[in-house]
């Protein structure tokens, strides 16, 4: 018998799991990456929370997540006179939950998933962007943009928010809508902060939001989310920007910004929502080629690893390539909807207007807590690759 040949689409943060996921499973696993190489240098840094470090553990990979980055205790949110509004203890996650939230550089997220995959012979081919996708009786021709084509016995499109797989296989799905803010980053050394290494602070400012979380290396690493065109902002413009959007928000934001080397985007913030389907006949998507989200859940890459490794499953369990990826689906989209949904009320209310944010003032610290219990209810979702499906 052949061994069954899988194409990945997509070299970011779900691609190389999905790629372990499916060698264990005994196939031959081709890795599409349209980037010349490594994404050594793109973006600033994410949370993998607990759930998505479970997701992990199963491949050997947690541990050396959880090393590589810094361990968030603790969130605290503030209003822009630097009033506290409350908080989220996690101190106890790794307890409850079996591993803590933790803050990782997203470059070197990429090269330790990138190499993992090589070590178990997952070829990632960079330069090549898949054009066309067909059907060819039980399988899928892939052309690329440098003339060549091969077939596969199904594709993966891990391909994120302007997937390429997306606009091919399924040309009738919605374009990713504009949140209408604008996100950037940095990274900075301040020799006095007003918050302890190990709490990610979360500012909401006059006209805008600023998240920082300093290491135990006393590093802070930091994000803005403020309203914004796509394009409407270049880089060089970018810290008078940022001075005028935070100038009446704590003096704290500003000396960050000021003490960073390199500022980090813009980026625009966007969310895939009300796909109409995942997948059509042996081309699936998944992550944010499926369901692109706001990154205010914090939770965008633990559902690329929750989804790789369900995926899996459910190639292996169910024996029709099609109805598998329908039942990943099924399986999937209550919890991604569920944790979009969260991720979409918590960015509506980063830029308000005065009103707004005097209601926000007073309304935050008593939903705060049960915003807490829905992050810990998010992060004890746990997933065993061993069940089997039903």
């Amino acid at each position: 018998m052949n061994e069954r040949t899988a194409v990945i689409v997509g070299a970011g943060v779900g691609g190389p799991v999905l790629a372990l996921w499916l060698r264990r499973l005994g196939l031959s696993v081709r890795v599409l990456e349209g980037r010349s190489g490594p994404a050594l240098a793109e973006g600033a840094f994410l949370g993998v929370a607990p759930n998505g470090l479970h997701a992990l553990a199963g491949l050997g990979l947690a541990t050396e997540v959880r090393a590589k980055g810094h361990v968030c205790r603790a969130f605290e949110f503030l209003n822009h006179g630097g009033r506290s509004l409350g908080g989220f203890d996690r101190r106890d996650d790794e307890r409850q939950f079996g591993w803590p939230l933790t803050m990782v550089r997203r470059s070197e997220l990429h090269a330790l998933l990138s190499e993992a995959a090589s070590k178990e012979g997952v070829a990632i081919e960079y330069g090549r962007r898949v054009t066309k996708l067909t059907d060819v009786g039980e399988q899928v021709r892939l052309e690329c943009d440098d003339g060549t084509s091969f077939d596969a016995d199904f594709v993966i499109g891990c391909d994120g928010l302007r997937s390429a797989t997306r606009t091919t296989a399924l040309p009738a799905s919605p374009e990713p809508s504009f949140s209408g803010l604008l996100d950037v980053g940095g990274f900075a050394r301040v020799k006095t902060l007003p918050f302890e290494p190990g709490v990610n602070v979360m500012v909401f400012g006059v006209r805008g939001f600023f998240g920082a979380f300093t290491t135990a290396a006393n590093e802070t690493w930091w994000f803005h989310n403020g309203p914004g065109e796509v394009g409407s902002v270049t880089n060089e413009g970018l810290r008078a920007r940022l001075y005028e959007l935070h100038h009446d928000d704590p003096a704290w934001i500003r000396e960050l910004i000021d003490a960073t080397p390199t500022l980090l985007g813009p980026w625009g913030l966007y969310e895939l929502d009300a796909m109409p389907a995942w997948s059509r006949g042996r081309v699936c998507l998944m992550g944010d080629a499926a369901h692109a989200m706001s990154p205010s859940a914090g939770q965008g890459a633990s559902m690329a690893f929750e989804d790789a490794l369900v995926l899996a499953q459910c190639l292996r369990d169910v024996p029709d390539v099609p109805r598998a990826f329908q039942r990943f689906e099924q399986l999937r989209r209550p919890r991604v909807d569920a944790i979009m949904k969260a991720a979409r009320q918590t960015s509506n209310g980063k830029a308000p207007g005065a009103v707004g944010r005097w209601v926000r003032d007073r309304m935050l610290p008593l939903v705060l807590p049960y915003a807490g219990k829905a992050q810990a209810r998010a992060y004890s979702h746990q997933l065993d690759f061993e069940q089997r499906l039903t």
